[in-house]
């Protein structure tokens, strides 16, 4: 099932939960040794899939910033990879954002490794990669 919440609506356990999948992905599998939570968790929109067994597979986080909206940590659990889950996730991103947010531009930052995924949805790259957190990434926009 998908939730969208604001991080004053999430209860100790999806939090906790988020953060798990969150710190064991981006910290723990990609040996990137940094702060995982920060001020954006705040202001955001926490895009959430909760599987049968009652673990969070899937999660990204939308917020505005300025005059675009932007999304990341998009994560699916090592269970649920290769199984569609990602796409949905963006799916789900861009209905979010066509109804609260319609006339903003979507930017992300994207890993290298998923520009695909994203191309897949209709965003395009600009500029050149750039390294966050010793990891590559790359800007991308999304065309409607």
């Amino acid at each position: 099932m998908w939730h969208k919440k604001y991080l004053h609506e999430l209860d100790t356990l999806e939090f906790y939960k988020i953060l798990k999948l969150r710190i064991d992905t981006f910290v723990v599998e990609q040996e990137r040794i940094y702060h995982e939570l920060d001020e954006k968790a705040l202001k955001a929109v926490h895009i959430f899939h909760v599987n049968e067994k009652e673990e969070v597979d899937a999660y990204a986080r939308v917020f505005e910033e300025g005059e675009k909206v932007v999304f990341g940590r998009l994560v699916t659990a090592p269970s649920a990879r290769g199984k569609g889950l990602g796409n949905r996730l963006v799916e789900e991103i861009l209905i979010l954002c066509e109804k609260k947010w319609p006339r903003k531009m979507i930017e992300i930052e994207a890993q290298e490794q998923v520009v695909g995924l994203y191309e897949k949805f209709g965003f395009v790259t600009q500029g050149a990669p750039f390294i966050f957190e010793s990891t590559p990434h790359i800007k991308m926009i999304y065309k409607k």
